[in-house]
C-alpha cells in the first residue's frame, strides 16, 4: 500500500527498507509488540533525497453534468456517531499511555475499517485486493464477503501489477456508508481500477444484505500517472455530503504543481452531493462555485494544496475535519479545518509542513499552515486517525490519535487546543512494530489500529 504513505518511496520505483521484511508473507511476520512511551513532545529530522524528473500532467474526467444543489441550512449530526457523554476529565498526555491488543487477523493486506452507523455493531474491513469483509461483534469474520470487486481492482499480486512494490497505494482504499444506509442500502468505495486510475463509485446491497457488485454507479474517475499519492479516504461529513481525498498524482515534488491548480482535482479534498445530479450534485456552498475570480476552478473542490491526504476524519463533537497529509522527504503534517470552512490552501508544494519546500524563503500569504508537524528519522509517513470521543478511556477524551507507517509510533495531540489555537503539541503515547495503514472507529467511538500486513488491534489507554 503505502507509497501512499511512504515519502521515501516517492522518488524511485522500488521500495526502501521497511520495519517489516517484504519477503515474508503476513502470516510469517513477527508478532507486533507495543511499548508505552513517555508522553513527551516528539520531533526528529532527516536529510532530503533527490527529486524525480518531471512527469506528464494528470487529468480528471470532467464533471460537466454535475448540478449545483443548495447547501442545507441545518447541519445534521454525524450519521455514525453514538450520543456523546462528555467526561469531566479531558486529554492529559502526561498521564496516559497507549498500548494495543490484537483483535483479529486477516491473511490479506488491509487498508481500512469502519461501520455503517446502523446500530448492528458490525465492522467492515477493507482488504487491499478489492474485498470488504464483515466482522461481527464477537470478532468473527462472516464467511461471505460484503463486497468483492477484486476483478476490477488493481492491487498487490495482480498480473497487471506484477512490478508494483509491496507498498503501493493502489487497490481498494476506502469505504463510506450513506447516512441513510439503514433504509436505502447505499455505500461508496474508493479503488484503483485495472488501468491504475482512481474510481469512486456507489453500490447498493442486494436481497441478501450484501453489496451487489453489479449495482456499481461510477461517480468520479481520476487519471493517476503513478502508483503513489492516490489519496483513498472518503467519508460523509456532518453536512451529509461526501468528501473525497485525492493525492497530487504521485512521483515526487508534484512536478506539474497540480495541488495548487484549481482546474485539477488532484491534490484536493472534494465535496459532492450524492443524492442529486447526474452523476452527482455540487453543493452551492462549495467555495469555488460561482467565483468569478477563479473561472477555471473545478466546482467539486472543497480544499486544496495537499500532497497526499491519505486519511482524514470528522470530530464527532466539534465536527471539525482533521487531515493527516503525507509529506515529501522531511515533514509530516496535521491540518485542522473548522466545520464549513472550505476553500483553504494547505500549501503544498509551496511548503512541506511548516517549512518552505526546496527553497529558503517562500510566500506564505493566503496559506493555512498545519497545526502540528513532525520530522523524519525513523518516521516516513503520517497515518491520520480520529479524535477520541468514546467513553471507555476518559483520560484520552479529546485526543486526536495518529501514527507513522514506518516507525509504528502512536501519537496524539489535543484536538480542542488545535481547533481553538491553530497549533498543538505532538505527544508520543506508544511505540509499536506495526506498519499502520489506518485507524478505524466503531459506533461507540472506540478506536482500532489496522496493520497493513493483516491484523486489527484495539487501542487501549492506560494511566501512567
Amino acid at each position: 500500500m503505502l507509497c501512499v504513505a511512504l515519502a521515501a518511496c516517492s522518488a524511485a520505483p522500488t521500495p526502501t527498507a521497511s520495519p517489516l521484511d517484504p519477503t515474508l508473507s503476513p502470516t510469517q511476520q513477527p508478532s507486533p509488540t507495543v511499548q508505552p512511551s513517555t508522553g513527551t513532545p516528539t520531533n526528529s529530522v532527516a536529510s532530503a533525497n533527490p527529486s524525480p524528473p518531471p512527469t506528464p500532467s494528470p487529468t480528471v474526467t470532467p464533471s460537466a453534468t454535475a448540478s449545483v444543489t443548495p447547501t442545507p441550512t441545518l447541519t445534521a449530526p454525524a450519521p455514525s456517531a453514538s450520543p456523546i457523554t462528555t467526561p469531566s476529565q479531558h486529554f492529559k498526555p502526561n498521564s496516559v499511555a497507549l498500548t494495543i491488543e490484537r483483535y483479529v487477523t486477516d491473511p490479506n493486506p488491509l487498508t481500512y475499517l469502519t461501520h455503517a452507523g446502523d446500530g448492528t455493531g458490525l465492522l467492515y474491513v477493507v482488504e487491499q485486493r478489492g474485498v470488504v469483509r464483515v466482522l461481527d461483534a464477537q470478532g468473527k469474520f462472516r464467511e461471505k464477503p460484503f463486497l468483492d470487486i477484486s476483478e476490477r481492482t488493481l492491487s498487490i499480486g495482480d498480473d497487471a501489477c506484477a512490478d508494483c512494490p509491496l507498498y503501493t497505494d493502489q487497490g481498494l482504499l476506502g469505504i463510506a456508508f450513506h447516512p441513510g444506509f439503514d433504509s436505502n442500502g447505499k455505500f461508496f468505495v474508493d479503488y484503483t481500477d485495472n488501468r491504475g486510475n482512481t474510481v469512486v463509485s456507489e453500490f447498493t446491497v442486494g436481497a441478501d444484505g450484501m453489496g451487489d457488485p453489479s449495482s456499481e454507479r461510477i461517480l468520479v474517475r481520476a487519471f493517476q500517472p503513478y502508483q503513489n499519492h492516490n489519496g483513498g479516504m472518503i467519508a460523509f461529513g456532518p453536512d451529509g455530503y461526501l468528501y473525497i481525498a485525492l493525492g497530487d498524482g504521485g512521483s515526487g515534488g508534484d512536478p506539474r504543481n497540480v495541488a495548487q491548480r484549481l482546474n485539477k482535482l488532484l491534490g484536493k479534498v472534494l465535496r459532492i452531493d450524492v443524492d442529486s445530479g447526474d452523476p452527482y450534485g455540487i453543493p452551492e456552498g462549495n467555495p469555488f462555485v460561482g467565483d468569478a475570480s477563479q473561472p477555471d476552478a473545478q466546482p467539486e473542490i472543497w480544499s486544496y494544496g495537499l500532497r497526499n491526504p491519505w486519511r482524514f476524519s470528522f470530530d464527532r463533537l466539534t465536527r471539525a475535519m482533521f487531515i493527516g497529509d503525507v509529506g515529501q522527504y522531511l515533514h509530516e503534517e496535521v491540518d485542522v479545518e473548522p466545520l464549513g470552512q472550505g476553500g483553504r490552501n494547505y500549501g503544498w508544494r509551496i511548503m512541506e509542513g511548516d517549512a518552505c519546500y526546496e527553497r529558503s524563503t517562500c510566500r506564505r500569504s493566503g496559506l493555512t499552515l498545519p497545526v502540528a508537524t513532525y520530522d523524519h528519522g525513523r518516521d516516513c509517513a503520517i497515518i491520520g486517525g480520529y479524535v477520541y470521543r468514546g467513553s471507555r478511556y476518559p483520560a484520552l477524551f479529546g485526543a486526536y490519535l495518529f501514527a507513522d507507517y514506518c516507525s509504528g509510533r502512536l501519537m496524539a495531540l489535543d484536538a480542542d487546543a488545535a481547533l481553538a489555537d491553530g497549533h498543538a503539541e505532538i505527544f508520543e503515547l506508544g511505540d509499536t512494530t506495526l506498519n499502520p495503514a489506518s485507524f478505524g472507529e466503531d459506533e461507540a467511538g472506540e478506536i482500532y489500529v489496522i496493520d497493513h500486513m493483516g491484523a486489527i488491534y484495539h487501542v487501549i489507554a492506560r494511566q501512567r
